[in-house]
């Protein structure tokens, strides 16, 4: 696949460019958005259409494969060592797989559920999505994650994906066996559907959140396990030898000579969020700027910043740290059916989810423009946690599936109160979610399929992969 060779040619209208030739003969394929959309249109405007999830066998196998490399199309492009760290880590499991290729598995659900109420939907929602992070006043609580993918769209797409991710980590990660996976699939949209039914009768969703105080005991273990002490935090894993930068390494590279440069974006993002001097974080100084890297597992190879703010002390002890990550296109883009809302572009998309999506969230959530993307910030903290799912214990499994339905319920239902949807949508989505049990049934009956089919296209992965086929993008020649 690589660049072909042309020579000059004679044509019927006299010589041509060599160079010219060139380039008008290889091309990169680029995106397929619009296709999908145009695809998407005519499955929600009830056309019978073929969609990928019904190709079969090697058809199937060129769709997983050029998918995936559409989207890694500038990480392999730029021969980022993140993408290659990244195709290892999703040809080690099924469920790294599964949490990296989120765009193979909504392409699968293009113009799906248009008759469904709409939410802001989370899009990439799995057990490792949800967590422990600091709200507006430092305070952990724990819920939904992760905005990059968020979009207005149909609120079962996010019960598709959550019921699929927690059958998949309940059998690789847990041991479980097929009938206990879909009982903890099961688990999961149980608490979502009593959460929603929560929130339709106390209509508490703009101002409660899942504390220490206040939540299930799964969830209080896993605030036990994210705590620490930031001078800790900063010195074991941070800080050089002298306290006044990042240290170098493998997963950090200094670029001092940036400060100046991220100060003006700490301002702006102060000045938008109303983040006032004086407070936990000083004066809002930078003391340095690192290049952080291989981290996560759909961004790995994706440029991200890392930010340290001088505390109030100014003695390295209680300095912030500000994280800068590159905004993809939602996977989602295109796929959901069409609809009045819109959540914005890349880094304003993702936070307009977070502040959908939480309350009283991260006071330094914002988006900024950097050597000319864009990029989402947000803090990093002593007990911003995940959960290990290594962990839970068997009984547990349930537990926290229940918990993060509940946590996603919440979410969705902040989408009448800070998103753009202007109508009560709680009594919708318990309308639609009836009879019950019959809708649970289709969801983890979808999810069953959904597993099937990431199993045959893991497989079709490694192949590939062992094969080099993501070495380099996909060309259209002449």
């Amino acid at each position: 696949m690589g660049q072909s060779k042309t020579s000059k040619k004679s044509s019927g209208n006299g010589g041509s460019d060599g160079a010219g030739d060139q380039v008008r003969a290889v091309e990169d394929l680029g995106s397929r958005v619009e296709q999908y959309r145009a695809l998407a249109k005519q499955v929600a405007d009830g056309v019978c259409v073929m969609r990928p999830r019904n190709m079969t066998g090697h058809e199937r196998r060129m769709h997983v494969r050029n998918t995936i490399l559409e989207d890694h199309e500038i990480r392999i492009a730029q021969k980022s060592t993140g993408a290659e760290e990244k195709f290892e880590k999703l040809a080690g499991s099924l469920f790294s797989f599964f949490r990296g290729t989120s765009l193979l598995f909504h392409r699968d659900l293009a113009g799906e559920d248009s008759r469904m109420p709409t939410v802001l939907v989370l899009g990439d929602v799995h057990p490792e999505n949800f967590g422990v992070m600091p709200n507006a006043d430092n305070v952990p609580i724990f819920g939904v994650n992760d905005f990059d993918d968020v979009s207005y769209g149909p609120f079962t797409w996010d019960l598709k994906r959550g019921a699929t991710g927690f059958m998949l980590a309940a059998a690789e990660e847990g041991g479980h066996g097929r009938k206990r996976c879909r009982k903890i699939a099961k688990a999961f949209l149980k608490g979502y559907f009593k959460g929603m039914a929560y929130y339709a009768e106390t209509g508490t969703e703009s101002s409660e959140q899942m504390r220490p105080d206040n939540s299930p005991k799964v969830i209080c273990r896993l605030f036990e396990q994210a705590e620490e002490s930031r001078k800790s935090w900063l010195w074991d894993r941070y800080l050089d030898e002298s306290g006044r930068g990042f240290r170098a390494n493998h997963e950090f590279t200094p670029i001092s000579s940036r400060v100046e440069e991220f100060q003006g974006y700490i301002d702006a993002l102060a000045k938008k969020n109303d983040i006032k001097p004086g407070g936990r974080a000083g004066d809002l100084k930078v003391k340095d700027v690192c290049l952080r890297h291989g981290q996560g597992t759909a961004s790995l190879g994706l440029p991200r910043f890392y930010v340290l703010l001088e505390g109030p002390s100014a003695d390295a002890t209680d300095d912030l740290i500000i994280e800068f990550k590159k905004a993809r296109r939602s996977a989602l883009e295109g796929l959901v059916p069409e609809m009045p809302f819109d959540a914005g572009g890349k880094g304003d998309r993702i936070e307009h989810g977070q502040g959908v999506h939480l309350v009283g969230g991260d006071v330094f959530y914002g988006s900024a423009e950097i050597d000319g993307d864009s990029f989402m910030s947000r803090e990093r903290a002593p007990f911003r946690d995940d959960i290990d799912l290594d962990d839970l214990s068997k009984k547990s499994w349930k537990s926290y599936a229940k918990a993060c339905g509940r946590a996603l319920a919440h979410a969705h239902a902040r989408s009448d109160d800070a998103g753009q949807l202007d109508y009560d949508i709680e009594p919708r989505i318990l309308e639609a979610m009836m009879p019950r049990h019959l809708f649970f049934d289709d969801v983890v009956h979808f999810a069953e399929e959904a597993v099937e089919r990431l199993e045959r296209d893991h497989e079709c992965f490694v192949r590939d992969y062992s094969l080099g086929a993501f070495e380099r993008t996909l060309k259209r020649y002449r």
